[in-house]
């Protein structure tokens, strides 16, 4: 027993760091999208700009479900292993190119099509690396442990998060503002290269899963993977209700705990970049544990009720988090300290005109600090520079917070963490053993990547605009209005899983 345990240690462990540094690459995108909106897409329109690199963001995910045909048709033909090493390097060099990209102001709307191309590479990389992984780590797991076995691969979507945002403050430690705003946001990128080939060192040398060796070896492994996946209407029943009954509400409780609220933080909070990716970075390493800890609850009691309760409560309390979210850093709300309000101009050189910078910033009795930076296009005699009679003028609101308002915030994602392990937990058990091993790559990859990659991947640029839409159109909530797109599908998700997953869902019943 202990050999067996140690020879699935490895088995994880070789998996879950090719996986994490897959995920990493993958949420550097996001994690860094507010910049990368100044680098690829032009500046003139701020909002504009964001949404697009939301959008070509959500286009990873939705090329993930083609992702999941191709390597999962693949993994069962010729193997787990070999199909997950060619979604490794695919990932690493796309990742890595992005980096290396031009920017808008350099070749146009050429870096917008190339960073696209790319992000298209790495969708369709993640869309074969997760089934392989998670099916590789379940067909090494003994009968009534998968769950405690699997969650440690889930693990590794958010520690990939949490890295690629680690790896980002560092880098904004050790370089000026300026440096990282010119060409630090690349190191990110860059570094992705070295983690991929220490990653495929290690995976190079492990074998494949035994339940394939033995299937290939008894000549059961399927001839036609995607044919007998879904050409046969009784096993695309069960494709269609494991998407439709747990893994699209997954996906979008997912995304709105660690894409949205990192979102929402930055650009409707108006939180300082640093200070938001810290918070979340916090509640991400607390709350990661709870992965394995639901994943073994779920081998006691049951798939179907822990991710449906995660579900629920994520429909239930998203509003109320988020109402509470926005009001700390809500000055309407607050009272100012005047005796600590200070004001800074500066100038900055800007082709043949200047910049002027007026730096206002103020303290609440709450510990709050706002800083309002006004910038102002201005001649060499100081004159404002006028377009259809009005000054050129910028602004850019930031808020930090302190005290318990930051133990709050921290709490409050915090929370959101939690759902997420309770729907993400068990769900590689759930999918591996509803599908047999001949048709199971692709049978799991493709309802896991498409409620991940559609409902998912779409959640923070569909958001983002409801959001935009309410504010637009002046209503007083509209910080809310992005919440209504996982709620819904959470709803839908949670009555179909209810009503029609049983646990009698086995592998046996695929024909």
């Amino acid at each position: 027993m202990q050999n067996k345990n140690k020879t699935l240690w490895k088995v994880i462990g070789a998996s879950s760091l090719g996986t994490l540094i897959e995920w990493y690459d993958f949420f550097i995108f996001g994690s860094l999208s507010v910049v990368l909106s100044t680098k690829f897409f032009p500046a003139d329109n701020p909002t504009a700009a964001f949404l697009s690199t939301l959008a070509t963001f959500a286009a990873g995910f939705v090329v993930r479900p083609f992702g999941a045909l191709f390597f999962g048709r693949l993994g069962d033909l010729i193997g787990r292993k070999y199909t997950f090493m060619v979604t490794l390097m695919l990932m690493g060099g796309a990742t890595f190119l992005i980096g290396c990209t031009p920017s808008y102001e350099s070749i146009g709307f050429l870096a917008p099509l190339i960073v696209l191309v790319l992000r298209l590479l790495q969708g369709l990389a993640l869309g074969g690396e997760y089934g392989g992984a998670a099916t590789y780590v379940a067909e090494h797991s003994p009968e009534g442990e998968r769950g405690y076995w699997t969650s440690w691969i889930q693990t590794t979507a958010t520690f990939g998060l949490f890295i690629s945002l680690v790896v980002i403050l560092l880098t904004r430690l050790f370089l000026s503002e300026s440096q990282f705003d010119e060409w630090g946001w690349r190191i990110p990128f860059v570094l992705s290269i070295f983690m991929v080939f220490v990653s495929y060192l290690i995976r190079k040398n492990m074998d494949e899963s035994p339940e394939f060796t033995k299937a290939k070896a008894e000549g059961k492994t399927a001839k036609n993977p995607l044919k007998e996946s879904f050409g046969n209407i009784y096993n695309l029943k069960y494709v269609l209700l494991a998407l439709f009954g747990a893994a699209m509400g997954q996906g979008v409780v997912w995304y709105t705990g660690q894409f949205y609220s990192m979102s929402f933080m930055k650009t409707v909070m108006f939180l300082h970049t640093d200070q938001a990716d810290l918070i979340l970075g916090i509640a991400l390493l607390l709350g990661t544990p709870f992965f394995v800890v639901f994943g073994r609850l779920s081998d006691k009691v049951g798939r179907k009720w822990v991710m449906l309760a995660g579900m629920l409560l994520a429909i239930c309390t998203y509003r109320p988090i988020y109402a509470c979210m926005y009001q700390l850093t809500n000055i309407q709300t607050k009272t100012e300290r005047l005796d600590l309000r200070a004001v800074e101009t500066s100038f900055v050189k800007h082709g043949d005109s200047h910049n002027r910078v007026t730096r206002t910033s103020k303290t609440f009795t709450d510990g709050t600090e706002v800083t309002q930076a006004v910038t102002t296009q201005i001649t060499e005699a100081n004159n404002p520079i006028l377009k259809d009679g009005m000054p050129q003028e910028s602004s850019r609101t930031t808020v930090f917070l302190k005290g318990s308002n930051y133990a709050l915030l921290v709490g409050l994602i915090f929370i959101q963490i939690i759902y997420i392990t309770l729907v993400y937990g068990p769900i590689a058990a759930f999918l591996v053993e509803i599908f047999p091993v001949k048709i199971r790559y692709t049978s799991m990859s493709l309802p896991y990547h498409i409620g991940n990659g559609i409902f998912g991947g779409l959640l923070p640029a569909v958001s983002t605009y409801l959001a935009s839409n309410a504010q637009t159109k002046g209503q007083s909530d509209f910080y809310l209005s992005g919440l209504w797109y996982p709620i819904i599908v959470a709803s839908i998700c949670f009555v179909i899983g209810s009503i029609y997953i049983t646990k009698t869902m086995t592998a046996n019943q695929i024909k």
